[in-house]
């Protein structure tokens, strides 16, 4: 395990933490005035390999060829010229920091980080981290990588788990959850949504599905996976009879024979290395999935209805319903006693996640893939995508009672 200290006084800055993989939906920016969950798990920690955070430089002031040199191949809004390496943990692993409340960097409710590092080392007041906890944005503490320094602590680090012993945890994420606006609890007033984390692993498979199609139209297989991805794909790619057909694979799965051109396969979630097969099959082109979403893939949870009996614990979350009163009196609220299965709405890939990978894919100079790209900057006019909107003032949701 890691403990971060500051490099300017050398104080201990963090709890001890062991280092895991960045996840897909890090810079997500998710909904309008909806309150989105901690990041990291507590006790761990990612690298983001790209500089992030201010200063910002837009496209036209960069050269193709620079930009080609950090790994992007095709117009965005800006790059930063920040220092690559920046650590993200949890909120609650942070120690020995103050927050500079002033620097609310452009937030809507909390504090978004625009202007950069927010939090001082409380000993020798160097700026050393950046708070993140607005609306809309994954709640964070990003360390500045030329700001702190890595230490091991307890010996050697712990040795990641197996894919079989992944398997056996059976950690899956739900392609469903419910989502809160901000300030409000989470039994007071929420809906059922999609998953943020599935539509971002899915803006960034998607990516890959393109490129891995070469221009010709691709299938996947039934069930969730076609629903998340293949109405995308029949708009996005020309029709013809040269198909390419995407599987699921990976660890304790039968490999697919030489017949498959594309394979959707999981992101190791503590190394982020991505799962690769052996054979014929390893010609395939490996679209990353994110571990906990293949997992569900390849084992769906049966959301069978299942008959109360006694009172319903407080912590279950229950959906709000108008039920009409004796003799026509009026409308009282009240809660069903069965969670809704599903939203009601297709689902859509997360606009920015697709954008940001896509722009940084190779094969994007393809003029036929450029093509698409350059069709794809007005999300909104597609309905394909979950865009990236433009986060309002919002007020805290007080809870009735």
């Amino acid at each position: 395990m890691f403990v971060f200290v500051c490099a300017g006084c050398g104080a201990e800055l963090t709890a001890p933490l062991s280092q895991v993989s960045l996840p897909a939906h890090a810079h997500q920016s998710y909904g309008n005035g909806t309150q989105l969950p901690v990041l990291m798990e507590s006790g761990t920690f990612a690298v983001d390999p790209e500089p992030w955070g201010p200063p910002w430089r837009k496209w036209e002031r960069i050269d193709p060829d620079e930009a080609a040199v950090r790994g992007v191949y095709a117009p965005v809004h800006a790059l930063s010229d920040g220092a690559p390496g920046a650590i993200v943990i949890a909120p609650g692993d942070i120690r020995g920091v103050l927050l500079l409340r002033e620097k609310r960097g452009g937030a809507c409710c909390g504090v978004a980080g625009a202007d950069g590092p927010n939090m001082v080392c409380e000993a020798c007041g160097l700026l050393v981290a950046t708070r993140i906890d607005d609306c809309s944005l994954w709640q964070a503490v990003w360390l500045a990588p030329n700001a702190v320094r890595r230490l091991l602590v307890d010996g050697a680090d712990a040795e990641p788990l197996s894919w079989e012993e992944l398997t056996e945890e059976g950690k899956s994420t739900p392609p469903f959850e419910p989502i809160a606006p901000w300030g409000s609890p989470l039994g007071a007033s929420h809906h059922w949504s999609w998953s943020p984390q599935w539509e971002a692993a899915a803006g960034r498979a998607l990516a890959h599905l393109l490129a891995a199609s070469e221009g010709q139209p691709v299938t996947v297989a039934d069930g969730v996976i076609e629903e998340v991805f293949q109405s995308s794909l029949d708009a996005l790619l020309p029709a013809g009879p040269q198909e390419r057909r995407a599987v699921l694979a990976g660890p304790g799965r039968l490999v697919p024979d030489a017949g498959v051109d594309i394979l959707l396969v999981p992101v190791h979630p503590q190394t982020g290395r991505t799962w690769t097969p052996t054979g014929p099959a390893a010609s395939a082109y490996p679209v990353p999935l994110p571990f906990g979403v293949w997992l569900w893939l390849v084992s769906p949870q049966p959301r069978l209805p299942v008959p109360p009996s006694g009172r319903v614990p407080d912590d279950v979350l229950r959906e709000p319903v108008g039920r009409r009163l004796s003799g026509g009196s009026g409308w009282r609220r009240d809660f069903d006693d069965l969670l809704p299965p599903r939203p009601h709405y297709p689902f859509r890939a997360d606009w920015g996640t697709f954008h940001h990978t896509l722009a940084r894919l190779p094969a994007v100079r393809s003029p036929w893939l450029r093509e698409i790209f350059d069709d794809l900057t007005q999300p909104m006019r597609t309905g394909l995508f979950q865009p990236t909107r433009r986060r309002r003032r919002c007020r805290p949701v007080r809870p009735r009672g």
